[in-house]
Parts: structure tokens; sequence; C-alpha cells
């Protein structure tokens, strides 16, 4: 497969709804920003996925989920997973004492912008960083 420098195919899978899933989905980031030249985008990525992932897991319906990796501008890459549910994610502000609840807090301060596209299949849940440099 031939790397394009922006847009489609970039890089996807459709992997089981396990919590396992994120180390794949971890390493397809990974790849997808090497492929790029975007290496300085990896850390910040990978943490993103992973909480796409964790909450695709724990909300969704059915058996797997599909993640995305995008280069939508030559410094601009949407890190992406639909799944089968059409409930859109609704950050919250979680007790000192709780340990989750702050994957979405976490996802708006890393990337440039997030949201949830509604699919009439379910939803994807998104999120663009931008290099700099």
């Amino acid at each position: 497969m031939r790397v394009r420098p922006t847009g489609h195919p970039g890089y996807s899978e459709t992997l089981p709804r396990d919590p396992e899933s994120a180390a794949t989905a971890r390493r397809l980031v990974r790849v997808a920003l090497s492929a790029w030249g975007l290496d300085d985008l990896t850390d910040d990525a990978v943490l993103i996925v992973s909480e796409l992932v964790a909450n695709a897991v724990r909300h969704a319906r059915r058996r797997s989920i599909r993640v995305m990796v995008e280069r939508t501008a030559p410094r601009t890459v949407r890190v992406a997973v639909a799944d089968f549910s059409r409930a859109l994610p609704v950050p919250c502000t979680p007790k000192n004492d709780e340990e989750g609840g702050r994957g979405l807090a976490l996802i708006a301060a890393l990337a440039a912008n997030w949201g949830a596209d509604e699919r009439r299949w379910g939803k994807v849940v998104w999120a663009d960083l931008d290099a700099h440099g």
C-alpha cells in the first residue's frame, strides 16, 4: 500500500470490543504517524486512542469497533473509534476518589478538537491533533 500525504484511505482496523484491543489500536496509531513523519504526535495520539477504545468497550454494543487514523491536513491527524451504540459521549466531572470518568476531559486537553458524529448504525468519536513546527 502506498502512503498518501493526506486523506483517505488512512489506516483503519476492525477490532473486537475488548480491553485488549487498545494495544492493537495504539500500534495502528504508531504505524500511521511514523509513516507520515508525525512522530511528535505519537504520545498524545496513543493516549487518546486508548481512551476512545476504553469508552467504546465500556459503553458500546455488538462485538466489534473500528479504529481509524486519518491525515486530514499535512500536519493534522484525526484519531477515531466507531461503534454501534448511538449513545453520545458525555463529559463528566468525577469525584476525587473515583478512578474513571476522566477520559473525555483528557482527550479535550490533548486534542486540538474532538467530537462525536452520529451515524445511522451508531457513532464515530474522534479527536484531531495538530503537529507543531
